[in-house]
């Protein structure tokens, strides 16, 4: 069981009540209060949003974050990095720090290829993407977490390990299987702070989740998880 679990916020401001500007405020907010946590990774995963309005929102995120990080002390630094869910376009055109891909989705060497063509293309892309990209990839068998090795994605979150709507969980000998592999291996999928540490315990290198994250105090949250 890893003694500092990796946190991964996947987020969903349709969740929240109110009209879109107050929902989007609620969201930015939650994203603050998530980065001034330091939870590691969180997830753009507004799908339904215009090109637009995804790329407003992210280049907002990414301010927050990193106001939150110029807050940071030297024996506290944060290192929440942003990803954009399947949208690799949005994350260069935004300076995020990688992408979430679905499992069915490009590959991670077709997500390098467009960050390195983005490097080349003149002054500002290049100050924009300098960096290789962080690419999480969605599983759902322990053979596609194998296949995410082999595409050398940077983590895999594995779901649905509990519940899913119209889904068979995977389980926890899934998630213990595909936990054997050489790359961290997050659980998605119903965690709670009830089963989160059997998550841990069969070799998870930390937890996704929406709910979790979204609809709790984050700050009581991470201190429960990293015990």
């Amino acid at each position: 069981m890893p003694e500092s679990p990796l946190l991964y916020y996947i987020t969903d401001r349709t969740a929240f009540p109110g009209d879109e500007p107050t929902r989007r405020q609620r969201l930015l907010d939650k994203i603050a209060e998530a980065a001034s946590q330091g939870i590691d990774y969180i997830q753009l995963r507004e799908k339904d949003l215009s090109t637009r309005d995804l790329e407003s929102l992210a280049r907002e995120a990414i301010r927050i974050i990193g106001r939150a990080k110029k807050l940071a002390t030297d024996h506290w630094p944060l290192t929440t990095a942003l990803l954009i869910n399947s949208r690799t376009d949005v994350a260069i055109a935004t300076a995020a720090d990688g992408v979430h891909l679905r499992s069915n989705d490009i590959s991670p060497q077709e997500v390098r290829a467009a960050w390195q063509g983005s490097c080349g293309a003149g002054a500002l892309a290049r100050e924009i993407s300098p960096r290789k990209p962080l690419i999480a990839i969605s599983c759902h068998s322990p053979q596609e977490v194998a296949k995410a090795i082999a595409n050398q994605a940077t983590l895999a979150v594995f779901a649905p390990v509990f519940e899913k709507t119209n889904t068979q969980p995977t389980g926890l000998e899934a998630l213990r299987q595909a936990c054997q592999a050489k790359i961290p291996v997050l659980a998605l999928g119903g965690v709670t702070l009830q089963n989160a540490q059997s998550c841990l315990q069969a070799g998870a290198a930390g937890i996704a989740a929406i709910r979790l994250f979204q609809e709790n105090e984050i700050d009581k949250i991470v201190r429960q998880l990293r015990i």
